[in-house]
């Protein structure tokens, strides 16, 4: 960014502003508190939305906004596998807010942790995990290095194991740390390791009156029997013991055990509050969680949903959680509440339906900014914009924030460096108008559809196949244009892949194969600009003429059906005399009113062709359609001419970023009114297209057949 200043947001003051002051119970922009919407019962907010959509960047500014005034915490779930790791940030992000040391939930990770066998990296890992639970309950201190050696040695004396183990070794959480536990008990030794660091947690960390009700609150749900008896373990961990090798057994021992600590943690987090903080009604703890389509961010959602949607007087948890997933809300949540952004401006209306989970979920989409938003975004240029630049800008993004902040960006950064270039010798920069809009950069140098698509296809690979294959009509051609680029891979079929990985991104939910990979509007568009921008020269296999010649070609010999293809990367290649002579044969040839149809829909698709590459072709379309070189077609007759001018009209006006100049859109209507004069069997369809397609040129609205 150019300033310092924290990025703004739009169009998403409903959520940053009303809906989550009413559920923390604290203004987002000033010390003032709000009352709360919901007394007990809480709903958990999920965003949902595609790439760029701005789901991150609203957690961070409600984290920039709340950090220090309640206790919050802010963890990315697609970074931790597991949910216990993902249990531990949230611990060590709460704790200090909370002034708490979770009593219930610390044995259970820290049994879990220290019982992890693996390789001695990742026992080691496991203990530095232990270490920052204790530094973060304020029961060690010191840094996590320290602490974790520490913890490690102190373990290995209760093992009796050898003094030279390093904090990687069994005092870590090694399986084979020795047989013997600290009870005396003979056991294998990774139930020995565990009561060995459950011993040194009780013994060192918790009071004997206060550690009672805590194994007992694992060992009625833990506690093995022999005969209806339970069996006791030494130093009566047995519970939490058990809970551990649930835990490493993995499957469905593993969900259960995740399940028990969700419990702990969330029975904690409403211990917290004293009598007198719901009283004086004390903003309530916020947890972010991004990312939580990633496995363990979705099973970590799962599980708080079902705590909360159990039957009974269980204590209702005061946790505010705002949860973000990519695409929309997960199939299952068929009880979910839907909302859009306006409607959470003074109430959200949800209330719990039933005891499924999916009954206490909020979901609101990130919906796309609107024309006014752009306006407000570009209102720090420092020279007047073009006046249709706002408008473009929006037509080129749909509104996508990402896009649109990175776009505004660059046309900010122009003005600036225009304003600061003039009175200094060298030439001027040139006038920035909406065709310029893909050809910025961004402040660091990139160009602005690279910089986009980097966040919007994260995989390099994945990315590099789909600027090529964007060109490409439908899967059966991107599949032979791979074929024929020699794209490669460890698949078999890269189109295939990749079409699976736009399908993963939420690009997609399927790829029929009458679509292209990229259906997306904006994304075709950035991937199309790219293979423009990126073309290797008309002698190349990959350049732009090669690409679009080859599938000229590939759609020759998928026959009549295909022609409207074949014409259209004719045109795309830079071949528009090949182009109107096609249309004008067909034109001039008797034919039935359906065929008419089939003209107009072949002459407004095939005008819909990407343009060149500057290099390789000058821009002459607009000139072109207003009959600026009409004397360079002398030698064809009025009808080429007329149509010759008709398809660069729509070719021009076919490109997203294109001013929709009313002259041009006139001209449309009354090339096509020439024609129908000229076509006795053709003339109403052609009448009716002339009075309709002008008006939707002038729209950027698609352009509409005829009704016969």
């Amino acid at each position: 960014m150019h300033t310092s200043e924290a990025p703004r947001l739009y169009a998403r003051d409903p959520l940053l502003h009303s809906l989550v002051p009413r559920l923390t119970g604290l203004a987002y922009a000033e010390r003032a508190r709000v009352p709360w919407e919901y007394d007990k019962d809480l709903p958990l907010v999920l965003l949902t939305g595609r790439h760029g959509m701005g789901r991150s960047a609203v957690l961070a500014a409600l984290e920039r906004h709340y950090t220090g005034r309640l206790p919050l915490a802010h963890v990315d779930t697609a970074a931790s596998e597991l949910v216990v790791e993902l249990l531990e940030e949230l611990v060590r992000h709460l704790a200090p807010g909370l002034g708490r040391r979770f009593p219930l939930l610390l044995p259970g990770l820290i049994a879990v942790f220290g019982g992890h066998g693996g390789t001695a990296d990742v026992r080691a890992r496991a203990t530095t995990r232990i270490a920052r639970l204790l530094i973060a309950c304020h029961l060690e201190n010191g840094t996590e290095a320290d602490v974790a050696q520490r913890w490690a040695e102190r373990v290995r004396t209760r093992l009796d194991g050898p003094a030279d183990a390093g904090p990687g070794g069994a005092g870590a959480g090694g399986a084979g740390a020795g047989e013997a536990g600290p009870g005396g008990g003979s056991r294998p030794g990774a139930h020995a390791v565990t009561y060995a660091v459950l011993a040194e947690y009780f013994e060192r960390y918790t009071r004997s009156r206060s550690a009672a009700p805590l194994r007992q609150w694992y060992q009625e749900r833990y506690a093995e029997s022999e005969g209806g008896a339970p069996v006791a373990a030494p130093d009566g961990h047995d519970g939490i013991a058990r809970l551990a090798d649930w835990f490493h057994r993995g499957g469905d021992y593993r969900q259960a055990a995740e399940q028990t600590l969700v419990h702990a943690f969330l029975e904690d987090i409403a211990a917290s509050r004293s009598k007198w903080q719901r009283l004086n009604r004390d903003p309530r703890p916020l947890a972010l969680l991004d990312n939580t389509h990633s496995p363990a961010g979705a099973r970590l959602v799962d599980l708080v949903l079902k705590y909360r949607a159990r039957p009974g007087t269980a204590p209702h948890d005061p946790l505010v959680v705002v949860a973000t997933r990519l695409g929309d809300a997960p199939p299952e949540a068929a009880d979910a509440t839907h909302r859009e952004l306006p409607d959470l401006v003074t109430s959200t209306r949800w209330r719990r339906t039933g005891h499924t989970p999916s009954s206490g979920l909020l979901v609101v989409p990130l919906t796309p900014l609107s024309r006014d938003d752009v306006l407000l975004m570009l209102d720090a240029a420092s020279a007047p914009l073009h006046p249709y630049l706002a408008s473009a800008l929006h037509s080129l993004t749909g509104g996508h924030p990402l896009a649109s902040s990175v776009l505004c960006e660059a046309v900010l950064e122009h003005t600036r460096a225009t304003a600061s270039r003039e009175g200094r010798p060298g030439p001027p920069a040139g006038p920035l108008g909406p065709r310029n809009l893909l050809e910025l950069t961004t402040p660091d140098g990139r160009p602005v559809t690279r910089a986009i698509l980097e966040r919007l296809l994260p995989s390099p690979h994945q990315r590099a196949r789909l600027v090529p294959l964007s060109l490409a009509r439908d899967s059966t051609a991107a599949q032979a244009l791979a074929a024929h680029l020699r794209l490669e891979g460890p698949e078999q079929l890269p189109a295939n892949a990749a079409a699976d990985y736009l399908e993963a991104e939420q690009w997609q939910h399927d790829t029929p194969q009458d679509r292209p990979l990229a259906a997306d509007p904006l994304l075709s568009t950035l991937l199309v600009h790219e293979a423009r921008r990126t073309s290797q020269g008309t002698d190349s296999r990959r350049g732009w003429q090669e690409i679009h010649d080859f599938l000229r070609r590939h759609h020759t010999t998928r026959g009549e059906e295909s022609e409207a293809d074949a014409l259209r990367h004719t045109l795309a290649a830079g071949d528009a005399k090949t182009v109107v002579a096609a249309l004008s044969e067909e034109f001039q040839s008797e034919q039935d009113r359906q065929s008419a149809l089939r003209w107009l829909n072949c002459l407004r698709y095939a005008a819909t062709a990407p343009a060149p590459p500057a290099a390789d072709w000058e821009d002459e379309r607009a000139a072109m359609a207003a009959g600026a070189y009409d004397d360079r077609y002398h030698d064809i007759d009025e009808i080429d001419r007329c149509i010759n001018r008709l398809l660069h009209g729509l070719w021009y006006l076919s490109d997203v970023v294109a001013e929709p100049e009313a002259d041009l859109c006139d001209d449309i209507g009354a090339e096509l009114a020439f024609l129908s004069l000229r076509h006795q069997t053709w003339r109403a369809v052609l009448s009716q297209a002339a009075r309709t397609w002008p008006a939707a040129a002038r729209d950027k609205r698609p352009l509409p057949l005829p009704e016969l």
